[in-house]
């Protein structure tokens, strides 16, 4: 039965009918994760891209109450303008904003959620969220590991954010059995550098081993996502070392001020990008649209086998 909640694109529509290709895009990277026009400009860029690969865009958002599978560009424009005091909506949030009637950016979390909704099996995102640092003492565990865990839907991106515990994160995502694929690299790659010093679970070379691996594991009813972590391409890699002193200092800040719950991704993304002039902002639109492209690759390489 189709949800009474939601609403897929005429174009989406037609190309799930049609048994195209189709790669889900979340929407918390336009509200909250860039400032206005950058966000706007870089939505499209991103929809451009997976057109241009040979699939068709699904940005996935909550608008006046209605789960949103394929956004017009008005109403892309919208969340970019209205930016953060759009709600950033995880799971918990769907049920009382569908009730009231108000808007949602989506996390990678309800992205997945809406996604399988519809009937889409690939999205692309930038970095998912994970365990964050001194979750021992806070259990500030992102809910994207969750649902990957639940939710069948492939996540391409590149890799977790290294404001988080990556090695608790690989942990978390080995408990709920979701497999962390590594494109092209046998290292985690750490969203703004290639390199992490965490192995992945395996290492996959092009997107029809990812399309075939994917097939076998719903073949099989084996129920959760696949993780994909491409690495930001060589030249728009950030020096691990000058990252790294960004973070640790947005972090400090961030617990001296009291940041915590779902403020704390965009206060360190948005300081983080202060103390780097800027530069990881360029460095999360290039990773971005790196995984755009291979997202659409292999959502073409899985209608073609499953």
């Amino acid at each position: 039965m189709m949800n009474e909640y939601l609403d897929i694109s005429p174009e989406v529509q037609a190309a799930l009918k049609e048994h195209k290709p189709v790669v889900a895009l979340e929407s918390t990277i336009i509200s909250h994760g860039m400032p206005y026009p950058q966000n706007v400009e870089t939505a499209l860029n991103v929809e451009k891209i997976i057109r241009e690969n040979g699939a068709v865009p699904a940005t996935i958002a909550i608008i006046g109450g209605r789960l949103k599978a394929g956004l017009s560009k008005e109403e892309i424009e919208h969340l970019g303008k209205a930016g953060t005091a759009v709600t950033k909506a995880s799971r918990r949030d769907l049920p009382v904003l569908c009730a009231k009637g108000r808007d949602g950016a989506t996390t990678v979390a309800t992205t997945m959620i809406i996604a399988a909704m519809a009937g889409i099996s690939v999205f692309a995102t930038g970095g998912v969220g994970g365990v964050h640092r001194g979750a021992e003492v806070t259990m500030d565990i992102s809910a994207d590991l969750e649902e990957l865990g639940r939710t069948n839907v492939m996540v391409v991106c590149a890799g977790a954010k290294s404001i988080l515990d990556l090695g608790l994160t690989l942990e978390y995502l080995e408990t709920k059995g979701v497999p962390v694929i590594g494109y092209g690299t046998s290292e985690l790659p750490a969203f703004y550098t290639r390199k992490s010093g965490f192995g992945v679970d395996y290492r996959l070379d092009t997107p029809e081993e990812l399309a075939a691996a994917f097939a076998a594991k719903m073949k099989m009813g084996l129920q959760g996502g696949m993780l994909v972590t491409n690495p930001i391409p060589e030249e728009y890699s950030m020096d691990p070392d000058r990252i790294n002193a960004a973070i640790e200092q947005a972090l400090a800040e961030a617990a001296e001020k009291g940041v915590k719950g779902k403020a704390t991704t965009p206060f360190l993304l948005a300081k983080v990008k202060e103390l780097t002039g800027g530069d990881s902002l360029n460095s999360n639109i290039r990773l971005v649209y790196n995984n755009a492209a291979l997202a659409a690759k292999t959502a073409k390489a899985l209608k073609e086998m499953y």
